[in-house]
């Protein structure tokens, strides 16, 4: 007989992520992980251990300054398990330790890394771990030998990987705070070789394991990829190329005055790649005028794509609300794109998704602004930046009191697992209605 109180895979997922999270704050709480010697108190150890684990990269402490060489490997730790997901990890050593893998190990698995079958999980999972492996030795190699000649050895190898793993988990946590406090990437923002291999690192973490899987097995055979691919590369592009334009356009007088044409280009590209939920920044975001604030909070929300390191109410929900409106203007029953037609039932879980969080988005802000004396725009920030795992700030961060920390770690932790994945977690054992009500037209518009 089945227990009434067995977890369903969304359940389960829910409660391993929190776990990590707590277990994260206690080591974080040890005098050993701090560089002076002493506990942190356990609000800020929870907030930078929820950030690390649902690869935020919101701060109330500057890494570097506060955390020694252990306090530093437990976030680098808790960031590649948030990324990678806990049922991830836990294949993992089923596969080591030659273990029978089964229906529903298999069946959380699925729900855990967004597959769309069952078949196939098991190796989905190795082709996320070695590429993993891949990409951020690479990166760490690359992001090393421009590190080296700045800090030494033994440090630029450190800052190497440490950079890698987060730029390719779209965690945004920097150790630059051996330059200058919370500087995040601005001390580097005219090297070219560590500003574009931060960028390719995030770019390729947030596109997701699903659209490795597809370019592995149909190679540069693009007319094969499944539809989830051709959108989420396509739009995905766009958004970078489209934000990169808008940003030179706005901010070429504001946050990247005194810069020469190549100067702002790059600045120009890395602020459009950066808001897809990794966190970096290469200008300082106060300076940036009120309209590329606001795009800035737009590309936040986006984020990244479903079955990735990044955040956002992600790149597909949001080109099927544009291709909706779309549709709907045109008076056409079905949302079509590259030949194929969308299910309804994506297009409600789309709009679904999306009303949660805004709704999360204006909690969090009322939240802070009731309980503190921020502006609006500085309140708003910081809430899109939590609740779409980007990590980007106004500098607000580490003055939130006890209240907005508890709210933005809330924020952090609803969007690692996915606004909708959340409150179906708490609402997963739901009976099923049998009989429909009748139905009556209402007014809207």
């Amino acid at each position: 007989m089945t227990s009434k109180f067995a977890l369903g895979a969304k359940q389960t997922i829910a409660i391993g992520f929190a776990v990590i999270i707590f277990a994260g704050a206690l080591l974080l709480m040890l005098p050993a992980a701090s560089r002076n010697g002493e506990s942190i108190p356990f609000l800020n150890a929870l907030f930078t251990a929820t950030s690390a684990t649902c690869v935020t990269g919101l701060v109330v402490y500057d890494t570097w300054s506060q955390f020694s060489m252990f306090g530093q490997f437990v976030i680098m730790v808790l960031i590649q398990l948030g990324a990678l997901g806990f049922m991830t990890i836990a294949i993992l050593f089923s596969i080591v330790l030659k273990r029978r893998i089964g229906l529903k190990e298999r069946s959380f698995l699925m729900e855990a890394v967004n597959s769309m079958q069952l078949s196939g999980a098991v190796r989905l999972v190795q082709h996320i771990l070695i590429g993993t492996l891949i990409f951020e030795t690479v990166g760490a190699l690359i992001l090393a030998k421009s590190f080296i000649p700045y800090f030494g050895l033994k440090k630029g190898l450190w800052f190497g990987l440490f950079h890698a793993v987060s730029a390719f988990c779209n965690a945004g946590f920097d150790l630059m705070g051996s330059i200058s406090p919370y500087a995040s990437l601005v001390p580097f923002s005219t090297n070219v070789t560590i500003n574009v291999t931060v960028m390719s690192l995030i770019i390729i973490g947030g596109v997701g394991f699903i659209v490795w899987k597809d370019m592995i097995i149909n190679k540069f055979n693009i007319r094969s990829y499944n539809l989830h691919t051709k959108i989420v590369l396509a739009f995905s592009s766009f958004l970078i190329v489209f934000g990169a334009v808008v940003f030179f356009i706005l901010e070429r007088n504001y946050a990247f005055a005194g810069m020469d044409l190549g100067e702002k280009i790059l600045a120009s590209l890395f602020q459009s790649v950066t808001p897809r939920t990794a966190g970096f920044n290469t200008v300082d975001n106060g300076a940036l005028s009120e309209a590329g604030s606001l795009f800035t909070m737009l590309l936040m929300l986006v984020g990244g794509a479903p079955g990735s390191t990044a955040g956002g109410i992600k790149v597909t929900t949001f080109f099927i609300l544009i291709m909706s409106v779309i549709s709907y203007l045109r008076k056409q029953e079905d949302i079509n794109i590259f030949k194929r037609r969308l299910p309804q039932n994506l297009v409600r879980r789309a709009y679904t998704n999306t009303i949660l969080y805004l709704v999360l988005i204006f909690s969090g802000c009322f939240l802070i602004l009731a309980s503190q004396n921020f502006t609006l725009k500085e309140a708003m920030f910081e809430t899109i930046s939590a609740v779409g795992t980007v990590g980007l700030s106004m500098g607000i961060t580490r003055d939130l009191d006890s209240l907005s920390k508890v709210a933005v770690i809330l924020l952090m932790y609803s969007g690692r697992l996915g606004s909708l994945t959340l409150f179906m977690a708490v609402t997963e054992k739901r009976k099923v209605k049998l009989l429909r009500d009748p139905e009556e037209k209402i007014i809207i518009g």
